[in-house]
């Protein structure tokens, strides 16, 4: 290429980039309804609510759950509105003899070691979260177990060491693991808990015979048999918490069959065909939805999107809704192609995998319909290089003061925020439960610029996120496809290298078509209040109701300005004084 036609290339490129991309949201093209953003609270949450200060814990209680915002006008916390609460299997109280090497990943259970009473100050640490969730306005209790309590597990561990293909759970004992589930939730309700749902099996597609954590594998008859225990259980405790199954390990086990999954595959099928002899969907505290993790299914773009598709697909013929209840950057480095940086996780940036994270919600959202969505874990040490692979807030041990941390959480600790935090809270924060995915058209590049926006339930309010995977700024205009709609005020934050969901205070208050920058590499959240494109007492059309429209009804009626049908507030054909009275009435915000 000539001197010249290069100039010319990069002179368009750049005029390309210069002009805005018109993005337009259509408020009657409706999807999902979002239940839920949340995290979970294995395993150090119960370390950091135990032996932290109590600073360190009010801390991270305002980073993962507060609504609040700070004198500038940033949020205080992301807002979760799910915290996944894990109950432990009693890997704790054994010790080494758990056979979980990993001491931070032993649970305790809430059940006695004579196999019938509770002790309800086990896992006090998870315990202060959850009071601390409730205190917040957390919408959302899961309760998810990985185990069953030890006393009816047939290896007699929280691991399945004896190497089973079928549930870790003795055959006279599915009765009484569902009656445990439903006392702790009893428990908590009964403590002003909203226990929304309980997820009773974990990743059922593994054997975990070797693994470093509690966990069984289950048979899909497995499943079913103790679905219909919890559900009776449930019933007789008078509960309307929700059974959600079965958390996959990855969404192609709900939608097909492999050997890895033979005994737990094409789960999709299995509980809601009634033809099955495995279907529950019928059951009272079924929820109408399907569960599973993102792993193994965002190396390249066409995993992203058509894995996510395929479980859309078939969960639509069931009616249900599509459940992400965990991720983490488990599994090899994206591919180059899906703009993560060429040399994988070495080469990566903390915002580089903060970044991705936003396109695969993205892709969760638009793709997939996802309805929930959680992250694996809230709180880890970085460890190994991983940097910030594994966690929403960085746990450090007393003493370690760089990134990494491998010392004794038992001896206190610091927490520190994190740029998966604030790309998370560019949704969670924002996108309240009811809301509902509208389309957003001329931001849909996974590559470059993509964008998915969301109705507030009483359609006076809407949210844009935007992610920007590319190395230039671009700019956006955005507007709305109904006609007797107009978008009044708009706030944006943003979160990138040096920005943590910030608002920026440049934007005007009141939005007349401007321009918006998304920075290069970055997430921008716009919220929209929404109005409607007539303001009844706006008689002057300033976009406001104030007393420059007395006056404007005013001047009609002593024939100084010519009348116009915005003043006849009243809809009875006269303008007169009714008609100044009404449009104090709305500026009083009383009844007209």
């Amino acid at each position: 290429m000539s001197t010249f036609a290069t100039i010319v290339c990069v002179a368009l490129q750049s005029l390309a980039q210069s002009l805005a991309t018109p993005t337009v949201l259509h408020l009657d093209a409706t999807h999902q309804t979002i239940v839920d953003f949340g995290a979970s609270d294995a395993w150090l949450a119960d370390y950091v609510g135990r032996y932290f200060s109590n600073t360190m814990r009010e801390r991270a209680a305002q980073f993962l759950f507060s609504q609040k915002f700070n004198r500038g006008g940033n949020p205080e916390g992301i807002g979760l509105s799910n915290w996944r609460v894990n109950l432990g299997g009693g890997s704790a109280e054994q010790g080494d003899a758990s056979l979980i090497g990993n001491v931070y990943r032993r649970a305790e259970s809430f059940l006695a070691s004579d196999g019938t009473s509770y002790d309800w100050s086990k896992a006090s640490g998870q315990q202060y979260f959850m009071s601390k969730a409730k205190e917040y306005g957390v919408e959302n209790i899961l309760l998810f177990s990985n185990s069953a309590p030890v006393q009816y597990t047939k290896s007699g561990t929280a691991c399945n060491s004896n190497g089973l293909w079928s549930a870790n759970l003795k055959d006279d004992c599915y009765d009484d693991f569902a009656e445990y589930l439903a006392t702790v939730a009893e428990h908590f309700a009964q403590q002003g808990y909203h226990i929304s749902y309980i997820s009773p099996v974990n990743e059922p597609q593994y054997d975990w015979r070797n693994s470093d954590q509690e966990g069984s594998p289950w048979r899909n008859e497995d499943i079913a048999h103790l679905v219909r225990e919890l559900d009776e259980s449930l019933t007789s405790h008078n509960l309307d918490t929700r059974i959600l199954i079965p958390e996959a390990g990855a969404w192609y086990f709900l939608t097909g069959w492999s050997i890895q999954s033979m005994l737990a595959s094409d789960q999709i099928e299995a509980f809601f065909n009634s033809n099955k002899s495995t279907y529950i969907g019928d059951l009272p505290h079924v929820a109408h939805a399907i569960a599973g993790h993102d792993y193994w299914t965002f190396t390249t773009n066409d995993r992203l999107t058509n894995d996510r598709s395929n479980v859309w697909q078939k969960a639509q013929r069931y009616g249900l809704d599509v459940f992400q209840t965990e991720w983490s950057m488990l599994d090899e480095a994206p591919a180059e192609s899906t703009g993560f940086p060429a040399g994988g996780y070495d080469e990566a940036t903390y915002m580089d995998i903060a970044l991705f994270m936003a396109k695969l919600i993205y892709c969760d959202m638009v793709y997939g319909n996802m309805s929930s969505w959680s992250f694996w874990t809230a709180f880890a040490q970085e460890q190994w290089g991983q940097k910030n692979r594994f966690y929403l807030l960085r746990v450090n041990a007393n003493g370690d003061n760089g990134n990494e941390s491998y010392g004794d959480l038992k001896n206190g600790g610091t927490i520190l925020d994190n740029r998966n935090l604030w790309v998370l809270g560019n949704y969670s924060r924002f996108i309240r439960p009811g809301y509902r995915r509208i389309d957003l058209s001329g931001a849909d590049d996974i590559n470059g610029l993509m964008g998915s926006a969301y109705l507030s339930p009483d359609s006076k309010k809407a949210v844009a996120v935007y992610v920007n995977m590319g190395q230039s700024a671009r700019t956006v205009s955005v507007d709305v496809t109904d006609q007797d709609m107009r978008i009044d005020s708009l706030k944006k934050y943003t979160t990138n290298t040096s920005l943590a969901l910030n608002w920026d205070r440049n934007m005007p208050a009141t939005y007349g078509g401007e321009d918006i920058t998304i920075p290069a590499r970055s997430v921008v959240t716009l919220v929209m209040d929404l109005v409607p494109l007539t303001l009844v007492g706006d008689v002057n059309g300033d976009g406001t109701v104030d007393v420059s429209d007395v006056n404007a009804i005013i001047n009609m009626m002593l024939g100084k300005n010519e009348p116009t049908p915005a003043a006849d507030i009243n809809g009875d054909t006269y303008i007169d004084v009714s008609d100044v009275n009404a449009v104090i009435n709305i500026m009083l915000g009383k009844a007209i």
